[in-house]
């Protein structure tokens, strides 16, 4: 068995943009990854660089890195057979470069993996820059799921060189005598109930928790995020979960994913859930399962579909108001443009009368909405835009309460991948691409369409924006524009104490 420190980076977010850029994520997929690799047997620690530190700021260029010094982070390593570096976002780059290279000065021995992040679309493909990690002074980097994987390394760690153990493990790649060996995964992971759950005891979840704000909107003292699903059947093309997922959608059981939350009540008295699921609705039967299992053992609790679904696999009105008694407070949606064009060139179709019953059914029901569209997609224009803002228009008539406006980059692995250029590092990688040459106008149209979006919001549903000071000044967001403000304020008041403590 072998002893294994697993490593999740600091926060990197753009110093002119703390808004869109920073967002919070708890590291769902590395305590995954840690629990299995602890039910078979290994050794397992956390070093978690931003958890430990989250209010301690280090400036870089023009990036703001949050979390703990290189020096701080050797120190915490311990002596490990194994380091797993976990590449939970493109926009953490360079924290994760600087990490590696920490860890191979301080243990100039020891093997170190890049563990990808297949469930996320801020995520990357590593195959794409594995020879930058080489480079670095990585060993190995670990694609596809890595629950099964990890284990099989861990297993091997100490007994083969890494070209054999790239050569066993599909999904693996290393470089050995100047050559990159590394063949694509060919495997997922069918029974996902078999999974441990996620080893949250390694995290520093109170630090977390103390920050008051995450990705989806918070609005209890303390939250945890959930996976009850992996990938995703849609193509996408500004997307990295096509690659990652091969489109293929897999799913717990609805009893498996209510045993994580009331295991999750009991050791760490939590009550709100967050899914970070790619497309947890797929089956409108399971999600109405999981449901009734909620209210069949009566837990009081909230759940939030913080990173969207797609709103045409809610089926009905009722599937909303049986989500909302079990209680759902939060869905977020997808509609990405309001231009037929422009959808058929994303390759992702959209029922738009579908979307209007059920954002008004979730908001007759309690249940807050958000609208996430995409903006600069290659050859959009103004008459595009213009269909958006209509939408957008409509959906609040109906009760949408939020939207969210992302400006296209071209993330490694999705299809859009090397047909938008201008950037120079991963990390500006960011729904702000400031290095885009029409980053400008783009923006100019996202701030107009925010401020009328607040304006419509006004016009028909005055009592929801005559809520948001409140639930601002109390902590109990209902929406992540609500908490957004929150968090880019706590950001600049904590890099002002950062500085004046230096």
């Amino acid at each position: 068995m072998a002893f294994v420190t697993v490593v999740n980076p600091c926060l990197v977010l753009q110093k002119n943009d703390p808004m869109t850029t920073g967002v919070v994520y708890l590291p769902v997929t590395l305590a995954s990854f840690a629990a299995s690799l602890r039910k078979n047997g290994h050794t397992v620690q956390a070093v978690d660089c931003f958890g430990e530190a989250p209010n301690r700021f280090r400036s870089h260029a023009g990036f703001l890195i949050r979390g703990l010094k290189p020096n701080e982070i050797a120190a915490r390593l311990g002596e490990p057979e194994l380091v797993v570096v976990y590449a939970g976002g493109v926009s953490n780059h360079f924290s994760i470069m600087e990490l590696i290279r920490t860890v191979r000065a301080a243990k100039p021995k020891t093997p170190i993996a890049v563990l990808e992040n297949t469930q996320a679309v801020t995520a990357y493909s590593l195959r794409h820059v594995q020879e930058e990690f080489y480079d670095a002074g990585a060993t190995f980097i670990i694609t596809g799921e890595g629950e099964e994987r990890g284990v099989e390394m861990a297993d091997l760690i100490n007994t083969e060189p890494p070209h054999k153990i790239a050569g066993r493990i599909d999904g693996v790649g290393t470089r050995w005598e100047g050559k990159t060996i590394y063949r694509a995964p060919n495997r997922q992971i069918e029974n996902l109930d078999a999974l441990a759950f996620p080893a949250w005891d390694l995290f520093p979840l109170k630090n977390y928790w103390g920050l008051h704000y995450a990705h989806g909107p918070l609005s209890a003292r303390r939250y945890i995020s959930v996976l009850t699903s992996r990938g995703c059947p849609y193509p996408c093309t500004f997307c990295i979960v096509p690659e990652l997922n091969s489109r293929k959608w897999r799913a717990r059981g609805a009893k498996s994913v209510v045993d994580e939350m009331e295991h999750c009540i009991k050791t760490l008295d939590v009550h709100e859930f967050h899914f970070e699921d790619l497309n947890p609705t797929i089956q409108d039967v399971r999600i109405r399962e999981i449901c009734a299992e909620i209210l069949r053992r009566n837990l009081k609790i909230s759940w939030k579909l913080v990173s969207g679904t797609k709103v045409e696999t809610i089926k009905t009105e009722e599937t909303a108001a049986l989500m909302a008694e079990a209680g759902c407070r939060y869905v977020s949606i997808s509609p990405e443009s309001g231009s037929q064009r422009i959808m058929k060139l994303i390759k992702k179709p959209f029922l738009y009368d579908h979307a209007v019953k059920i954002i008004k059914a979730l908001s007759k029901v309690g249940v807050s909405t958000q609208a996430c569209f995409v903006l600069g997609f290659p050859t959009e224009n103004d008459e595009d835009r213009a269909l958006t803002r209509n939408m957008v228009r409509d959906l609040v008539k109906v009760g949408l309460d939020e939207i969210a406006l992302f400006i296209i980059t071209p993330i490694p692995g999705s299809e859009l991948n090397g047909k938008i250029e201008g950037f120079s590092h991963y990390s500006e990688l960011t729904f702000s691409p400031q290095w885009r040459q029409d980053y400008r106008s783009l923006n100019r149209f996202r701030l107009c369409l925010y401020r009328d979006f607040l304006f419509w919001k006004l016009i028909y549903h005055p009592f929801k924006i005559l809520k948001q000071p409140f639930n601002f000044l109390f902590r109990r967001f209902q929406t992540k524009m609500e908490m957004v403000p929150y968090r880019a304020l706590h950001t600049r008041i904590q890099l002002l104490l950062s500085h004046s403590g230096s």
